[in-house]
């Protein structure tokens, strides 16, 4: 007799009144942030490409860049290559491109991006996969 009413004097100390709680509310906003237009994004990873201290930095951001669902533009393609030159890697450089052809939804899309980056790809001498690797 005296065990269970020990018992139940330490449950009822152990169990809160329901009206103690009663005035708590948790609020939860998942989706509570910015949307970043196409505009931003270009601009934000324009700038870090700019700022990429190393190749780690450099190819984080490309991992990045390339794991949005969008095609980044050829503004921030142009940055990527100047800080892959920077860094000096080739080998990313030339990966990036073989990251945009994957990317793009077509052959026109690619084929649209080499030529409006032609002027930088001959600058840097970035050879694409394709002509390094004609058979693969």
């Amino acid at each position: 007799m005296l065990a269970s009413t020990l018992r139940a004097s330490l449950r009822a100390r152990a169990i809160p009144s329901v009206s103690r709680f009663a005035g708590f509310r948790a609020v939860r906003n998942y989706s509570d942030h910015h949307l970043e237009t196409f505009e931003e994004f270009t601009a934000r990873f324009e700038k870090d490409f700019q700022e990429a201290p190393d190749l780690f930095e450099v190819q984080r951001l490309l991992n990045n860049a390339f794991a949005y669902d969008l095609v980044p533009a050829p503004a921030v393609i142009e940055q990527a290559l100047l800080a892959c030159r920077r860094v000096n890697d080739y080998p990313t450089a030339v990966r990036t491109f073989e990251a945009l052809k994957y990317k793009v939804e077509n052959k026109e899309q690619y084929a649209a991006y080499l030529e409006e980056l032609k002027d930088i790809r001959k600058e840097l001498g970035i050879d694409l996969k394709e002509e390094l690797y004609p058979e693969a």
